[in-house]
């Protein structure tokens, strides 16, 4: 019988690992003696969930979890996170944390998670609950800020700066994703009981910079008399105000709102570009959503709805309270 040196055994164990990996999985050679929790979100090119990513982690390391912080290229690429998903239900991962590039299309994933006995947590951008609960389907808790709240405020904003008259556009997210609606519809409503403002086009330039910018660049052109726009994120408000730049119009002349209060946003608030923000808690929730998970791990049950606090930050109100995010 021949037998194996040491370098051979070792190079075997590593090869098993790696075929392990792509079927059910390593955790255990990786991460010995720890559960490991998956935090999945829509893209790491996005300021909201580099905060959330540090919340996240955090709590992990403070309660000894293996954090896998995982996404896509893109917030459009519903499909890359889709498959993101797949593979943790293939390495058995003991949690998942999830921000949802698709509300409704993310629903056969997660029941995939749900027949392996893997608790999905939900952040940020709701599930379609109506369609998983058809399907048999069930999240452990959602965890997030009110998004219609959210949009409500930056309209209240705009009409009380405007005088209750004026043209306004909208930059929307993707439509037909819930926090992009929800934000929409609270806007809408915030502006209602002003009928002296009109909002003369709203259009999706899909949470990106550069989006928001060809697309104000467009609508500046075909408004030349619009007085503000509502920008359902930071980076497509930032877009517009790079639009308007390039125009050659002044920056006091339009009003700029955002949502997500990241830090370049706050800056250019400061600069007198944007006028203000929606203030969201991508850092707490990332603690907010680990801590769930833990509990759940441990036996323990957790709220069915975890909602975290928003509030306008306008230039008037900027401090360092104002802005805190933990």
């Amino acid at each position: 019988m021949k037998f194996l040196t040491l370098s051979q055994q070792l190079l075997l164990s590593l090869v098993a690992c790696i075929l392990l990996m792509f079927s059910s999985g390593c955790n255990s050679q990786k991460f010995p003696g720890k559960p490991t929790v998956a935090l999945v979100v829509k893209t790491l090119n996005n300021p909201f969930f580099n905060d959330m990513e540090e919340g996240a982690l955090q709590v992990a390391d403070s309660l000894e979890l293996n954090l896998l912080v995982q996404a896509a290229e893109r917030e459009v690429d519903v499909e890359k996170q889709v498959q993101i998903i797949e593979n943790l239900i293939q390495r058995r991962v003991d949690a998942i944390l999830l921000t949802p590039s698709g509300s409704s299309e993310v629903v056969p994933v997660i029941l995939k998670a749900n027949n392996a006995g893997i608790p999905i947590i939900n952040l940020d951008t709701k599930i379609n609950m109506d369609l998983l609960k058809s399907d048999g389907g069930q999240i452990a808790t959602y965890i997030g800020s009110d998004n219609y709240e959210g949009g409500r405020l930056a309209g209240r904003y705009l009409v009380e700066q405007l005088g209750g008259k004026g043209k306004v556009a909208i930059l929307e997210g993707i439509p037909g994703h819930e926090t992009a609606d929800s934000r929409q519809k609270g806007f809408l409503d915030g502006i209602a009981e002003a009928p002296g403002i009109q909002v003369v086009t709203s259009q999706p330039a899909n949470w990106e910079r550069n989006m928001g910018y060809t697309v104000f660049q467009n609508i500046l052109q075909s408004h030349s008399d619009l007085n503000a726009v509502f920008a359902a994120n930071d980076l497509m408000a930032l877009g517009a105000v790079e639009a308007i730049a390039a125009s050659g119009k002044n920056y006091s002349d339009i009003i700029v709102v955002g949502f997500d209060a990241h830090s370049e946003a706050i800056a250019s608030i400061r600069n007198g570009e944007m006028d203000a923000t929606i203030a969201q808690n991508p850092v707490q929730i990332g603690r907010m959503g680990v801590l769930q998970a833990y509990k759940l791990l441990n036996g323990g049950s957790v709220p069915e709805e975890i909602t975290v606090q928003i509030k306008l930050i306008a230039k008037e109100s900027l401090t360092n309270n104002n802005i805190a995010t933990d």
